[in-house]
């Protein structure tokens, strides 16, 4: 970490007579350049925290600015900025494992900067994408690793990554994505498991388990998913996270891997709702048509129904806090009537089209696919065209009973999940009837195309517990106001 300003061509860089990396002092020539060299020492420590010097600049660096100039930034600014890297990322022994590497989240590509803008709605922010999007400079793995062989570094971000660095938040990294997608538990046979940060001893859920890891271990603010049969909201209930299943087609995902495209969706975690509304006004902007002041809260009986008792008490005390900010839910009786139905309406269409996304590549390559993915491959392979026409008269008839039932103002309050998030030493086959049973649940706003938003109101032994609203298409950040009004 030593710095010779003979070495390198810095007129403007003025180091203190004392060159150690916890105290040095600079001063700039334009606040612009002052800005580049901040955010790239966080982008650094951020990236290589297992680096004690470069976290000890973050912490501790002193900027001393020779002038306040308001001009911003300058083209040699940014080329100056290229020059800091190079001084900054020095590699150092590990010193023991980090938070980051005992969360197991982030996939161990070699850093490559991510350039972003200084100022920004998200400035200040720092964010993870799943390793399902393209971001300049990395592969996209998908959580396999033959897609990973064939990947090639991308050349270009995908289209929401671009707008979340225009908008000034800092990437710091890729992170673990179930394998293809395909998974509800949280679980990779190829790149691991990454550590619940809310809930240590029980899954983080999936597919997006390294976003929602890397969040709930306080590693990012704020993290990138997809969500297809529930791979946001599952995570976002087990985890303690605010998380967002938009209206399908809402959020671009142009530059991400696909696994079901009429099901799939982009959405986010953050621990709190105001880092949330931040990156929504970014990624939803404003809705065309906003819920109303007064709204009708629905709830679906046969939706709760479907819990266990106990898991409806520990609901009850983030149902008084809803019902307080905005009025008492109406019960809304037997309206989805066979969720059975409903579940292999979902199953088909999702497995005829996952099978048409990766079926090549599985059939070609015959990679080797962890427990439950390989199976859940197969049986997609196998799904008939019959079957596939008949779920699609089904989504259709409930998304139009359920966009005429709710209407403009009408807001659906339901569990996110049939429960707290399962213990890890749980059995294979335990874990995968709670994903039949989450299913059941989470294939309404699937099928639908609706938003839903997960939110962290309760807890059930311990462990974090969510509750959903699901509103009219396209009032996703009306739904988001009120979650901030709670």
């Amino acid at each position: 970490m030593s710095f010779n300003p003979q070495a390198h061509p810095w007129g403007d860089w003025k180091p203190n007579s004392n060159h150690t990396a916890v105290t040095r002092e600079w001063s700039f020539e334009s606040f612009g350049l002052a800005m580049v060299f901040l955010n790239r020492v966080a982008d650094i420590a951020h990236a290589h925290d297992h680096h004690p010097d470069i976290r000890n600049v973050y912490n501790r660096v002193q900027l001393t600015l020779s002038t306040h100039d308001a001009g911003g930034l300058t083209e040699r600014d940014a080329r100056l900025a290229q020059a800091i890297d190079a001084l900054l990322l020095t590699p150092s022994a590990p010193s023991g494992p980090t938070v980051s590497e005992q969360a197991r989240c982030f996939i161990p590509y070699p850093t490559v900067l991510v350039s972003h803008r200084s100022t920004g709605p998200l400035s200040g922010l720092t964010f993870a994408a799943k390793d399902l999007f393209h971001v300049a400079g990395y592969p996209t793995g998908g959580g396999q690793p033959f897609v990973l062989a064939r990947s090639g570094i991308k050349s270009r971000n995908a289209v929401t990554v671009q707008k979340l660095l225009d908008a000034g938040a800092r990437f710091v990294g890729k992170v673990v994505t179930d394998e293809l997608a395909f998974s509800m538990n949280g679980q990779n046979a190829h790149f691991g498991n990454p550590v619940n940060g809310a809930a240590p001893d029980r899954i983080t859920g999936g597919s997006s388990s390294g976003s929602a890891s890397a969040v709930s271990n306080s590693l990012c603010d704020f993290a990138l998913g997809t969500d297809t049969g529930g791979s946001v909201r599952a995570p976002a209930n087990h985890c303690g996270l605010y998380g967002l299943r938009p209206t399908h087609g809402r959020v671009s995902l142009e530059g991400a891997l696909d696994l079901s495209p009429s099901f799939d969706t982009c959405g986010w975690f953050t621990r709190d709702i105001g880092t949330f509304s931040r990156v929504a006004d970014v990624l939803l902007g404003a809705d065309a048509q906003s819920l109303p002041n007064r709204i009708r809260l629905l709830m679906p009986t046969d939706i709760w129904g479907l819990l266990h008792a106990d898991v409806r008490t520990a609901l009850e005390p983030a149902l008084g806090r809803l019902t307080r900010a905005h009025g008492q839910p109406q019960a809304l009786d037997g309206f989805f009537g066979d969720f059975d139905a409903l579940y292999w309406a979902f199953r088909f269409i999702q497995g005829r089209e996952a099978w048409a996304t990766d079926g090549d590549l599985i059939s070609r390559y015959q990679p080797p696919l962890g427990p439950s993915v390989k199976e859940r491959f197969e049986w997609s392979r196998k799904v008939t065209d019959e079957q596939v026409s008949q779920s699609w008269l089904i989504r259709s008839e409930l998304t139009q009973r359920l966009s005429d039932l709710l209407g403009d103002d009408g807001v659906l309050v339901m569990p996110t999940m049939p429960d707290a998030a399962p213990l890890i030493s749980q059995p294979e086959s335990e874990l995968e009837n709670y994903r039949n049973s989450a299913v059941r649940m989470l294939c309404v706003s699937g099928l639908t195309g609706l938003p839903q938003l997960s939110m962290p109101l309760a807890q059930r032994h311990g462990a974090p517990l969510g509750l959903s609203l699901l509103g009219p298409k396209g009032r996703d950040r009306s739904l988001i106001r009120l979650a901030e009004a709670l």
